[in-house]
């Protein structure tokens, strides 16, 4: 979670890049929250709070999924499981030119959709908006989905970032933002080193 100066609440953001002594964040400007955010200038203190929640798994044939901003947690995440394909989808070419932070990724435009594109046969990852994860649910069950909704604790005591999913309400700050029909032990995607980072 980010908190931008002035701001009350903290913003639910991926980790998109975590080289040596930074954190990265892909960030589209859209409410009060991001745009200021955006607006930080270097010397002013960003609250950073995380790694919060359960992230995505190994996979023994990973396929990214990505639509939109859902792509910002890819790079991180391509680079720890050895830069698997990704298939991203955007509603322009403005907006695809996030798909360069990620290796090994294909790209399509509106009108077509990334399950459209999407190949049989892989362990997919997906992130993005609610109708495109259950799109890539129909189509990959065992898929892990990184759920996206407002948070404002990150704790679970506000239920906030509650959602319905099969019928059931989960809060995305603790049982997600990645959740999974599978069963699988393997290791979560390691956490970046904590900061407070200032920009």
């Amino acid at each position: 979670m980010l908190e931008a100066p002035g701001r009350l609440l903290p913003r639910p953001m991926s980790l998109c890049l975590a080289p040596e002594g930074e954190l990265g964040f892909l960030i589209d400007p859209i409410g009060p929250g991001t745009r200021a955010l955006c607006a930080a200038r270097p010397g002013d203190e960003i609250g950073v709070l995380g790694p919060l929640g359960n992230g995505f798994r190994r996979a023994a044939k990973p396929l990214l999924v990505g639509g939109g901003i859902g792509v910002a947690p890819f790079p991180y995440l391509s680079e720890w499981l050895g830069e698997p394909p990704a298939l991203l989808g955007f509603r322009s070419a403005w907006h695809a030119e996030a798909a360069a932070l990620v290796p090994n990724a294909e790209v399509v435009l509106e009108p077509t959709y990334v399950t459209e594109a999407m190949p049989l046969g892989h362990d997919v990852l997906a992130c993005g908006p609610e109708p495109m994860l259950e799109a890539v649910r129909r189509l990959a069950p065992d898929a892990q989905l990184a759920w996206e909704a407002p948070m404002a604790c990150g704790f679970g005591a506000c239920y906030g970032c509650a959602v319905e999913i099969d019928g059931r309400l989960r809060r995305l700050c603790v049982e997600g933002p990645v959740l999974s029909s599978r069963s699988a032990r393997s290791p979560a995607v390691p956490p970046a080193p904590r900061h407070r980072v200032s920009s």
